[in-house]
């Protein structure tokens, strides 16, 4: 037997659990997070990154746009980049961004992959 066929199966489904209608945060959960990756899923009903502020992240983050609709903006670029459901981007860390419009019905869903550069010690 493989060392890792012991570990418990997990599984699940994205749009599963949803807040009914719009709330007044973003929902994060957690799905996996080991060996330097943490993949979370974040729900957005129409929130937006508070003007005039920024993240700007240790790790480098991998973004799907699993449904509905947002607006990103990458520090530097003269305009928004509207994303639909099955786009992606690579956000190196540092790379400043905002949300500045997330659908609200129905709720927007991302899948964000946050992992290190470097190499885990073992």
């Amino acid at each position: 037997m493989r060392p890792d066929a012991r570990r418990e199966v997990r599984a699940g489904h994205l749009p599963s659990g949803l807040p009914p209608g719009p709330q007044d945060g973003e929902m994060f959960d957690v799905l996996v997070e080991q060996g330097g990756v943490r993949i979370e899923r974040i729900v957005s009903t129409g929130q937006a990154t508070p003007q005039g502020q920024w993240y700007d992240q240790e790790r480098e983050e991998f973004v799907l746009l699993v449904s509905g609709a947002a607006r990103l903006r990458i520090e530097g670029e003269g305009e928004d980049r509207a994303l639909a459901p099955g786009d992606w981007l690579l956000l190196p860390a540092r790379c400043r961004h905002r949300v500045t419009w997330t659908q609200s019905d129905p709720a927007t869903i991302w899948l964000a992959i946050h992992y290190d550069t470097e190499p885990a010690d073992p």
